[in-house]
């Protein structure tokens, strides 16, 4: 008589939400998870808290969701979260926990070239000029502009990484590369006074103070308040600018007006990369592209007319 062998217990599959968490936890850049964490957290919800995978199987229920969430998007939104949840649905399959892609029902939009991201100087003067705002949110401000740096790398600093008598800090780029930024004097005028003295700790820090859970490294030894977050960060500058300009800009663009105007004014391609913190040409070039504004002023100062 043959020998009987038990098999081993099948491990069920795991919930939206569960299966959410585990391939969040494998992006390690924080704003592609912050931005995925958007999608996988709304699919979670829909789903319920205690439906698992197979709930997914059903692409026309899938794709109901999804262009209920954002079939009113430009395109440009829509696509990136396409790419979320394909990317989140792709690796669930190869985790063995879907068998097809539930996404099938989906298409990426086409998106037109986006040349006018940059804010113009003028809006950047007003944005910057205005002392209304707390003194924190305007340090940040005025250092993205003047570094071109991404918010991240600026709000990741502490007071030790600074070299005030030069004007420079140590920041981690985009990667992870260790490198330098340098400000000007918009920054240097009013960072001495966001610090008052602080010798440790976060640059730039919550008006609270940090709850038990936050990590020791983003909390100040002398107030007890924790790093800014990139969400809050960015909600207020939204706030600002819908307020000066009567319409919605992101940090982001601080960093591209700033590598824009610096190119406008004859800045050399080594020195943009310098300033950016790119190793590529290709991805450079997008935020190097003159403005209209700029195109136009460059026309009309060579226009054969006006001599």
């Amino acid at each position: 008589m043959g020998t009987v062998h038990a098999l081993p217990a099948r491990t069920p599959a795991p919930t939206v939400r569960e299966a959410a968490g585990t391939y969040l936890a494998t992006i390690a850049d924080a704003g592609t998870r912050r931005t995925y964490g958007v999608v996988l957290d709304r699919l979670a919800a829909h789903y319920g808290p205690d439906a698992h995978l197979a709930a997914l199987a059903d692409p026309d229920r899938l794709a109901a969701w999804f262009t209920g969430q954002w079939g009113d998007s430009a395109a440009r939104t829509w696509n990136t979260r396409m790419n979320a949840l394909h990317s989140a649905t792709g690796y669930w399959r190869q985790q063995g926990w879907l068998v097809d892609d539930p996404t099938v029902r989906l298409r990426m939009r086409p998106t037109p070239a986006d040349r006018d991201r940059a804010l113009s100087r003028d809006q950047v003067d007003a944005l910057l000029g205005d002392k209304a705002p707390a003194l924190r949110d305007r340090v940040l401000w005025h250092l993205l502009y003047e570094t071109a740096a991404r918010a991240e790398e600026a709000l990741r600093l502490d007071v030790r990484d600074l070299d005030m008598p030069a004007r420079t800090a140590r920041t981690r780029r985009k990667g992870g590369a260790r490198d330098v930024i340098a400000w000007q004097t918009g920054t240097a005028r009013l960072l001495p006074r966001l610090l008052a003295g602080r010798r440790s700790g976060p640059v730039f820090l919550t008006d609270r103070r940090a709850r038990p859970s936050v990590a020791v490294a983003d909390v100040d030894p002398t107030t007890g308040r924790a790093r800014l977050s990139y969400r809050r960060a960015a909600e207020l500058f939204e706030e600002h600018t819908v307020r000066v300009l009567g319409e919605r800009a992101t940090l982001h663009q601080l960093r591209h007006s700033a590598l824009t105007h610096a190119a406008e004014d004859g800045a050399s391609t080594p020195m943009l990369m310098a300033l950016s913190g790119h190793t590529s040409v290709r991805s450079l070039a997008k935020y190097a592209r003159p403005s209209a504004e700029s195109l136009a002023r460059w026309q009309a100062e060579r226009d054969p007319a006006r001599r």
